[in-house]
């Protein structure tokens, strides 16, 4: 069977140095990768439709790039600024059969956060991996 896994970047690593042994391994068990970034603005952003685009390209370049450094290049796309609206897209187009969720340390956290992973398992029922970035 084909391992797809789609990765969600909410903060990318300085490098893949820094990622959790479990999660190399489950980056180089993947036969297909796509990385989706939701743009995460503030509320009031969001609200203003002000979404910055800047933000979640960087994110989605750097850790491209150090999939490709690693010798596991995958392809990869801005999402979506509501998260499970970027999920949903996503599975809908890939069919993953792993969600890997890089999330933002605890005191940086959006409001997007909230309720995030249990809504994920309850729509999807996808094997998860969820790890928290701290820079």
């Amino acid at each position: 069977m084909t391992e797809r896994l789609l990765i969600a970047v909410g903060e990318a690593a300085g490098g893949t140095d820094e990622l959790p042994a479990g999660v190399r391994a489950l980056i180089d068990s993947a036969d297909e990768i796509l990385v989706i970034a939701p743009r995460l603005p503030g509320r009031l952003d969001w609200i203003s439709s002000d979404t910055d685009r800047a933000t979640a390209d960087e994110r989605l370049a750097a850790l491209l790039g150090q999939l490709d450094e690693a010798g596991r290049p995958a392809s990869g796309r801005i999402g979506a600024d509501d998260p499970m609206l970027a999920f949903e897209d996503a599975v809908r187009e890939f069919r993953p059969n792993h969600l890997l969720i890089a999330l933002r340390a605890a005191d940086r956290a959006g409001w997007q956060e909230r309720g995030l992973l249990e809504g994920l398992l309850e729509r999807f029922g996808l094997a998860l991996t969820v790890f928290e970035i701290r820079v």
